[in-house]
């Protein structure tokens, strides 16, 4: 039996091995050309750029969601965040840039954005949530040449932050209703081992001005840009009773010893970081600021409530801030990036309430009215405030709006540090803004 069937079982184990080797030649292959068409796949994927400020503006972890779910429905394109990490030669340049309002007319006079007038203008219907946000609305919200370089995603609104405690240890049972009340309380406050009030007017800051400066103006009613005279309405006014009044009474703040110190050298950011340490009693910031303030301070400690203003009864003005998308003039994929605004544009009520946004969106598609408004006390009592409101508008949209906001600032350090008159500052500074070359608005 043994010598019948031997050579069987030798031609048995040669035909075996031959086939496993060949099984592993050919797993090897399949295996090798799988890899490559993933490859081929994953290379396929075009890649959109995006500025560092994405995460800088709406923080990582919401910015990481909405680029997962995007690529998600979209796995053709793939989103990088340029965030110093790339190491490619040449380094890649931004697609899509993330924005706000003190950057917008910078990037559009130098031509860092492309014109999405193509876009707005396809044909609008519920789904293309990009071109219904640039509806007309009912707040009558100004437009401008330059909103047609910019997809808007959230606003927030001015406030005036108040310390409760500190208040309430200078004498005081409420925030100040008037502005002769604010001067009062702040040099109570400032009497003690707190400042009563301060001002963030760096130059490093871009909101600084429309901030601490303009928002004083329009809670009386001011507007720059509301008087037709001898200037034919393409000027803005600053020289006029009301105004020199609103420029006066800073000037009381910084001369009756109501101020912190070094307005000049300190941004926003900073004075907020002095409020939630309990260092300043009144505090004009962003509705954005909320947040952060109640995390770091509890709901107990301080309030929110209007800008004072003069008492002569003009409507209470107010100036938003908003963050803003758009797309690189040398972006090289402009439909896909477009792409991801419109997608974006979608998600504005989630990135309103992830934001705690006020008031959210000013658009006749999207009303503003969500969820996280309706019983918190403190995002209540900013919408009501909104909703009583006008909204006016400084020069964020404005050709030229560095010129005129650092013209207001020189002249407002000089008011300060000469003690010029409130109508000498004001003179001033229409001289200046006179000269100002007229561009497009």
């Amino acid at each position: 039996m043994s010598r019948y069937f031997s050579p069987r079982i030798d031609l048995f184990i040669i035909l075996s091995v031959l086939i496993l080797m060949l099984s592993h030649i050919i797993t090897n292959f399949i295996i090798l050309n799988m890899s490559g068409s993933d490859h081929d796949i994953k290379s396929k994927k075009t890649e959109i750029f995006l500025s560092a400020r994405s995460e800088e503006l709406f923080g990582r972890e919401l910015t990481e969601a909405l680029l997962l779910e995007f690529e998600g429905k979209n796995p053709d394109l793939k989103l990088v965040i340029l965030n110093g990490s790339d190491k490619r030669e040449p380094a890649p340049s931004p697609d899509i840039l993330f924005f706000d309002e003190g950057e917008i007319s910078e990037l559009a006079a130098s031509g860092a954005l492309l014109s999405l007038e193509s876009y707005f203008n396809q044909e609008r219907n519920p789904g293309n949530f990009a071109a219904n946000i640039r509806f007309d609305n009912p707040r009558d919200v100004r437009k401008t040449g330059m909103d047609l370089f910019t997809v808007p995603l959230v606003s927030f609104i001015d406030l005036l932050f108040y310390n409760i405690e500190l208040i309430t240890a200078a004498g005081f049972d409420r925030p100040p209703k008037t502005r002769e009340e604010f001067l009062r309380f702040a040099k109570a406050v400032s009497a003690g081992s707190a400042s009563g009030a301060a001002l963030g007017l760096s130059s490093q800051d871009r909101q600084a001005v429309s901030r601490d400066i303009f928002s004083w103006i329009w809670a009386s009613g001011g507007d720059f840009w509301a008087i037709d005279n001898s200037h034919g309405g393409q000027k803005p006014v600053i020289n006029t009773r009301a105004m020199i009044r609103d420029i006066a009474f800073l000037g009381s703040l910084n001369g009756e010893g109501a101020l912190a110190p070094v307005s000049f050298g300190v941004t926003g950011g900073q004075r907020l970081e002095e409020f939630a340490q309990g260092k300043i009693a009144l505090l004009i910031a962003s509705s954005r600021a909320i947040p952060r303030l109640r995390e770091k301070m509890g709901d107990n400690v301080f309030g929110i409530t209007t800008i004072p203003d003069s008492g002569y009864g003009g409507k209470y003005n107010l100036g938003l801030c908003g963050l803003y998308a758009g797309i690189s003039a040398d972006c090289e994929y402009p439909d896909e990036a477009w792409n991801f605004l419109s997608f974006l544009a979608e998600q504005i009520p989630h990135l309103c309430a992830q934001l705690y946004a006020v008031p959210g969106i000013v658009s006749g598609f999207f009303s503003g009215d969500f969820n996280y408004m309706q019983d918190d006390p403190f995002y209540s009592k900013a919408r009501d405030i909104f909703e009583s409101s006008e909204i006016v508008y400084g020069f964020s949209k404005t050709a030229g709006a560095a010129d005129y906001e650092k013209i207001v600032l020189e002249e407002i350090r000089e008011y300060f540090d000469r003690n010029l008159t409130a109508e000498q500052t004001a003179a001033a500074i229409q001289r200046r803004w006179d000269d100002v070359p007229v561009r497009n608005r």
